[in-house]
C-alpha cells in the first residue's frame, strides 16, 4: 500500500492548510520588510532603483546562495550550478510573465517598457555584456569553471554596481548639447 493512500484525508487537508498558512506568513513578512526598506529609502532619500540594486537584490539572493553552496559542498555541484541559473530564470519568467499578464488583463493589452533614463540603458547593456561574456567564456573553458570565472563575475558586478550608483546619484550623466 502506498504511504499517501493510507494518509487520512483530514490530515491532507491540515497539511494543505499548514502550507497555505506558512506561505501567507512568509508573504506578510516579506511585504513588511520591503515596506521598511522603502521607508529607509524615503528617510535617506534613496530611489527605488538604488534599493533594488543593493538591499533588495542582495536580500533576495542570500537564501539561494547558501542553499547552492550547501548543495555543492554535499557533493551535488551540478545541481547547485543548475539552481544558480534555473531559480533566477524561473523567478524572472514567472514573476515578469504573471505581472505582465495581470496588467494586460486588468487594464490594457499592451505592456509598455519606458526606457526613459540612462540607468535603464546601463542595466540592459550590463546584462547583455555579462551574457555575451558567459556565452564565450563557458564553452572556451570546456564547461569546467574555476574560481577565476567566479572572481571575474564578481568584479564585473562590482564595476556595474559602481557605474549604476554613480549614474543614479547623477555623477555620470548624458552629455547634452
Amino acid at each position: 500500500m502506498h504511504p499517501v493512500a493510507s494518509f487520512p484525508s483530514s490530515c491532507q487537508v491540515f497539511a494543505f492548510l499548514g502550507f497555505l498558512a506558512s506561505a501567507m506568513w512568509i508573504n506578510a513578512a516579506a511585504t513588511e520588510l520591503v515596506n521598511i526598506l522603502r521607508t529607509l529609502g524615503i528617510i535617506f532619500q534613496l530611489s527605488n532603483t538604488v534599493l533594488g540594486l543593493t538591499l533588495l537584490a542582495w536580500g533576495n539572493s542570500i537564501g539561494d546562495t547558501f542553499s547552492d553552496l550547501t548543495m555543492a559542498r554535499q557533493g551535488y555541484p551540478r545541481m547547485a550550478f543548475s539552481a544558480c541559473f534555473g531559480g533566477i530564470i524561473f523567478n524572472i519568467l514567472v514573476g515578469v510573465g504573471l505581472g505582465c499578464l495581470l496588467q494586460m488583463t486588468s487594464s490594457q493589452l499592451v505592456v509598455k517598457l519606458e526606457p526613459d533614463s540612462l540607468l535603464v540603458w546601463i542595466l540592459a547593456g550590463a546584462l547583455g555584456l555579462s551574457l555575451v561574456f558567459s556565452f564565450v567564456a563557458v564553452p572556451a573553458q570546456c564547461f569546467q569553471l574555476g574560481k577565476a570565472y567566479g572572481v571575474c563575475l564578481i568584479l564585473y558586478y562590482l564595476a556595474f554596481l559602481c557605474v549604476a550608483l554613480l549614474t543614479e546619484f547623477r555623477v555620470i550623466r548624458l552629455a547634452t548639447a
